[in-house]
């Protein structure tokens, strides 16, 4: 992300649920003090209402073009943005800036940059994060609705929520850092469908799970049937891509939430006809489905 954000663009963005991913590399957080002051916009009830906002009206799509380097540095995981610091708290201005260690770490581009995925799938498109940095304003836009109640005051991220954010944030990932539109779908209201998603997006790619924010990330992901990669997000070969490839999407995945995505996906590919013992299946998978190909 640029230095400076077009805080207009970005609620435009956020009104048609839509926001394009242009994250840097991450690099070590920086560990100086850094003036910070901010607020939360959110239009509307904060109660349960936040669960049930009507994505259905509109299509689940986003723009994608987060790198590769932005999941393999261990910025993400062992200092700022780790679980103590982050998803123990509320997703809110005021939890983000008495936490030394996010305060901080928002003086590092790629750390903002890194929030704004999470706030963007995260959190409503009714809700965005204001956040002032050394005298220059920020805005954070939500998007998807996946954990919304992380947003509200005394909010936290659990499990369930680490992988929902962690899926989406996966489904954005793009080999050279391109800007691509993706189709979003998984058994969350926010990732439910539109008709005319349904019928212009159908080339089903594959689906992504995990928790990038354990101290050991896990970065799943799973081909659809008839694909034998995922070029948008590993380029040319599945050796060496940021996602862990399981296996073949009908062979991990043991459903469906009725948009021909897949859920409770495997962790490891089965031996002898069977997961081995310890497997964890991911309800919170994400699948993506692009325009047709050429």
């Amino acid at each position: 992300m640029n230095e400076s954000v077009d805080r207009l663009a970005g609620r435009q963005l956020a009104s048609k649920a839509m926001m394009k991913n242009s994250i840097l590399p991450l690099c070590t957080m920086l560990a100086c003090t850094v003036s910070v002051l901010g607020c939360i916009g959110t239009e509307g009830d904060n109660d349960d209402d936040m669960e049930s906002v009507a994505f259905t009206q509109q299509p689940a799509l986003t723009v994608n073009a987060l790198t590769v380097n932005a999941l393999t540095v261990n910025a993400l995981t062992v200092n700022a943005l780790t679980v103590n610091a982050l998803t123990v708290n509320a997703l809110t201005v005021n939890a983000l800036t008495v936490n030394n260690l996010t305060a901080n770490a928002l003086k590092d581009p790629n750390a903002r940059e890194l929030l704004k995925y999470v706030v963007s799938c995260a959190l409503p498109s009714s809700d965005h994060l204001d956040l002032t940095i050394d005298g220059v304003d920020y805005v954070f836009p939500g998007q998807l609705s996946l954990a919304p109640k992380w947003g509200l005051p005394g909010g936290s991220c659990n499990t369930t929520c680490q992988e929902w954010v962690s899926a989406c944030v996966l489904a954005r990932v793009d080999y050279l850092g391109k800007e691509v539109n993706i189709a979003v779908r998984g058994a969350q209201i926010g990732l439910a469908p539109a008709a005319g998603e349904l019928a212009a997006y159908t080339y089903r790619e594959g689906a992504y799970y995990g928790n990038i924010f354990q101290g050991t990330p896990v970065r799943d992901a799973c081909v659809a049937p008839g694909r034998t990669g995922l070029p948008r997000v590993c380029g040319p070969s599945l050796n060496g891509c940021v996602v862990d490839a399981i296996g073949g999407c009908s062979d991990v995945c043991l459903g469906s939430s009725g948009y021909n995505n897949f859920m409770n996906c495997a962790d490891q590919p089965k031996l002898n006809g069977q997961f081995p013992a310890g497997t964890k299946f991911y309800p919170t998978a994400i699948t993506v489905f692009l325009l047709p190909q050429p």
